[in-house]
C-alpha cells in the first residue's frame, strides 16, 4: 500500500481529510510546517515542509498514489497579499509539478466557492460564468488563480479533480476559520447586530467525505460543490439562539454602515498589525448571498449532505470544550 499525502492536516478541512483517511484504514502522510502544530492525527506520518518550498513538496509526494492538497493561507485580511498569493498560486503549481513528476494516480484539489459564479436572482452552480474581476480581496484573487491552474494541468492530461466546499462547520476548527469565527463570536456573546446576507453551510465531515468520494468517482478536469442549506445569516443565528439559548442578535447592519466600519477596522489593523473585528474584504463578500446548488455533486458522486444544524451544535460544543469560549 502506498501512502497518501494530505496537505492543510493542521486546519479545519484538512484535518478532517485526513481522519476521514484514516478511519478507512489508508496510511497518510501530512504535509507540516510545524509537526508540533499537528493534533489528534497520531497515526499520521508528518513530513516537514511548505509549500514555498519546492524540494519539501518533492520530498513529501515521492511514492504517493493520492494528493489531497487542502492547504491554503485563508484569511480575509493580510498586511503581505504576496505571501498569500505565494502560498495559494506559486504553491498550488509547484504542487502540482511535484505530483506529476512523482507519477501520483489522482490529486484532489480543494478549491472554494467564492470561485463559483452565483447569478443576481437563482443559485450558483459550477458552470455559472465568473471571472476574475469578480473576485473580492487577495484570498479568492489567489484562490481562483490557482483553480485556474489545476484546472491547465487537468487540461494537459494529468489526473485533477477540484471540489470547492461553501462554509463548513462542525468540531476542530482550530483557528478558527471566518465563518467559525462567526460562530464564536454569537456563542461568546460578541454579536450584537446582523447584515442581510446568505451563505451556503455545510458539515465538515460531509466536506471530507467528498473529498474522499470526488478521488473514487470525480472527473479529471471537473468542479464539485460540497455544499448543504442556504442559510441567510439571520437564520443561522436563529438556529444558534436555539442551541446556545443565547438571544439571537435582532438589529440589522445597512450596507453602508458595515462597509465604514470595515474600512475603519481594517485601516487600523494595517497600522496595528492586529486582525481587524470587521475585515473590509468581509464585509465587501457579505453583499452578495453565495447561495449554490450541489446538485452536480449529488448526481455524479452521490453526494448526500446530511443537516448542518447538528454540524452547528458540535461546533459550539468542540469551542466551548476547547477553551475558545469565555
Amino acid at each position: 500500500m502506498k501512502p497518501i499525502l494530505v496537505t492543510g492536516a493542521t486546519g479545519f478541512v484538512g484535518w478532517h481529510v485526513a481522519r476521514k483517511l484514516i478511519e478507512q484504514g489508508a496510511w497518510i502522510r501530512v504535509l507540516v510546517r510545524d509537526p508540533a502544530r499537528l493534533r489528534e492525527l497520531p497515526e499520521a506520518q508528518p513530513v516537514t515542509g511548505d509549500l514555498r518550498d519546492r524540494a519539501s513538496l518533492e520530498r513529501a509526494v515521492a511514492g504517493c498514489s493520492v494528493v489531497y492538497h487542502v492547504a491554503a493561507d485563508y484569511r480575509l485580511w493580510t498586511r503581505q497579499p504576496d505571501e498569500m498569493y505565494r502560498t495559494n498560486v506559486d504553491g498550488t503549481r509547484s504542487l502540482l509539478e511535484a505530483a506529476q513528476k512523482a507519477r501520483v494516480d489522482r490529486l484532489v484539489y480543494t478549491s472554494t466557492v467564492g470561485c463559483i459564479g452565483v447569478p443576481k436572482d437563482g443559485l450558483g452552480c459550477e458552470e455559472t460564468p465568473v471571472n476574475l474581476e469578480e473576485m473580492t480581496g487577495p484570498y479568492k484573487r489567489s484562490k481562483f488563480l490557482a483553480e485556474r491552474v489545476a484546472l491547465e494541468f487537468a487540461a494537459q492530461g494529468f489526473p485533477v479533480v477540484i471540489v470547492n466546499p461553501t462554509a463548513p462547520v462542525g468540531d476542530h476548527d482550530f483557528k478558527p476559520t471566518p465563518t467559525g469565527k462567526v460562530l464564536l463570536d454569537f456563542a461568546s456573546g460578541k454579536m450584537p447586530a446582523f447584515m442581510d446576507t446568505g451563505l451556503n453551510l455545510v458539515d465538515v465531515r460531509d466536506v471530507a467525505q467528498g473529498h474522499l468520494t470526488a478521488c473514487d468517482r470525480g472527473k479529471v478536469g471537473e468542479r464539485y460543490i460540497l455544499g448543504s442549506e442556504n442559510l441567510t445569516l439571520q437564520g443561522i443565528f436563529c438556529a444558534l439562539e436555539q442551541i446556545t439559548g443565547r438571544p439571537a442578535p435582532k438589529m440589522r447592519i445597512p450596507y453602508g454602515v458595515a462597509l465604514a466600519a470595515g474600512a475603519v477596522s481594517t485601516g487600523w489593523a494595517n497600522v496595528t498589525g492586529r486582525e481587524p473585528r470587521a475585515p473590509l474584504d468581509g464585509v465587501r463578500m457579505a453583499r452578495k448571498k453565495m447561495w449554490v446548488s450541489h446538485e452536480k455533486a449529488a448526481r455524479e458522486l452521490d453526494y448526500t449532505p446530511t443537516p448542518v444544524r447538528q454540524a452547528l451544535g458540535r461546533a459550539v460544543e468542540w469551542f466551548q470544550g476547547n477553551g475558545y469560549c469565555a
